[in-house]
Order: structure tokens, then C-alpha cells, then sequence
């Protein structure tokens, strides 16, 4: 998909009806799908958001942002993610606080970037994150500017995400797991998984709908 084909679907993209969580357990963790609505409103879980950003690359093919974090002595070291964190007192509702975790990361000023729609919630159990994502779009591809949270970002092309074989799945060990097998997106040699992926899930059914 072009920029302008892009363009041309926002007008849809803002008013589809989304899969939910349907289409987010299709790439879900086997843990994460005992947490229901109660049981998430027990768990008290934080606020945060994160934006799935799209934008234009040199050949005008449509592509997204995803980062790997950087290694540290936590629970999501080194996994891929959005930009993306945790609501500040300073933020007036958490489309702010996608937008300023997007520049402090890494450095797409708030100002460049078009908000298409939020998408579903989803609950990150190991952190205890209840992260609400925004869709986005800037109109070129931006120079970015990391900062000590993230090692490097990762550029996919919407094409990828819509290839039926980009899903696969595979064996994790994390600090909370080990030995686990979880769906996966695999892009450019990278494993996308947990969260992210079934943002992704979400995304990638919104695009493939039909247009009505």
C-alpha cells in the first residue's frame, strides 16, 4: 500500500468497527487469556499509552514504527514494542501521553503527527499495564532521535503485517516464563509477541476489511 492509498482509507479507518479483543487473543499469550474484564479491574492495573505510528518511506510504500527496548534489569528488556509508557500528571488524557512517550523516546514531535483513531485496550499482566493504543500518521518519514529507553527502531512495511505468513510461533524465555510457545508476527528477523502482537492482530484486520 501506497501513501496515497493510505490516504485515501483514513476516512474508513476512523469509523470501521473494530475486532476487539477477538482479533487480539488471535495472537495472545495462552497466559493472557484467563484475565477477563473482572479480573483486570481487580488487578488495579496502571495507565498507559502507546502509538502505533505509520508513515511514507522513500518509495512512498507505507510502512510503521515498532523499537527494541533497550536491555535492563526488567521485565520487558530488549522486547519490541511502540514507542509508548506510562501516564504522567502532566498529560490531559493518554492520546498525550502517546504523543509526548513517542517524542521522549524517539524524537517525532507531537505537533507532525495525525491521530487516526484509539484502538482496543490491552492488559499486559507482567507489568500490570492497562496501555490503550492510538493509530497515527505523520506524511514523511521522520529522523529519529532515541533516547536511553530504547536500543533501535524497527521499520515494517503495512505489506508484511497483512501477509498471512509473517505468523508463526515460538518458544520464549523471559524473566517471568520460561520455555513458553506464544504467537508471533516475525518481520525483518525480528519476533514481535505478547502485547504488541496482538495490537498488531487488531490493526491488521481493521486494514484487511473490505471497504463498505
Amino acid at each position: 500500500m501506497n501513501f496515497n492509498e493510505f490516504k485515501n482509507k483514513i476516512a474508513y479507518l476512523k469509523v470501521h468497527e473494530l475486532g476487539g479483543l477477538k482479533t487480539q487473543f488471535k495472537l495472545a499469550p495462552k497466559m493472557r487469556l484467563k484475565y477477563d474484564a473482572a479480573l483486570i479491574r481487580a488487578s488495579n492495573p496502571r495507565k498507559a499509552a502507546v502509538l502505533a505510528l505509520f508513515y511514507p518511506n522513500d518509495q512512498q510504500k507505507m510502512c510503521f514504527l515498532l523499537t527494541q527496548r533497550a536491555s535492563y534489569k526488567g521485565t520487558h528488556s530488549a522486547q519490541i514494542s511502540f514507542p509508548g509508557g506510562k501516564r504522567d500528571s502532566i498529560d490531559t488524557n493518554l492520546q498525550a501521553t502517546a504523543l509526548r512517550e513517542t517524542f521522549e523516546e524517539v524524537g517525532v514531535p507531537e505537533k507532525t503527527v495525525k491521530i487516526i483513531r484509539e484502538l482496543t485496550d490491552v492488559f499486559i499482566p507482567p507489568s500490570n499495564f492497562l496501555a490503550t493504543p492510538f493509530l497515527g500518521l505523520i506524511d514523511k518519514k521522520p529522523s529519529f532521535n532515541l533516547n536511553y529507553e530504547v536500543d533501535k527502531t524497527i521499520e515494517v512495511l503495512l505489506t508484511d503485517l497483512l501477509d498471512e505468513t509473517s505468523i508463526s510461533n515460538v518458544t520464549v524465555n523471559t524473566s517471568y516464563m520460561n520455555n513458553i510457545e506464544v504467537p508471533c508476527f516475525k518481520f525483518n528477523n525480528y519476533i514481535v509477541w505478547g502485547a504488541t502482537a496482538m495490537i498488531l492482530s487488531e490493526i491488521k484486520e481493521l486494514f484487511k476489511a473490505p471497504l463498505s
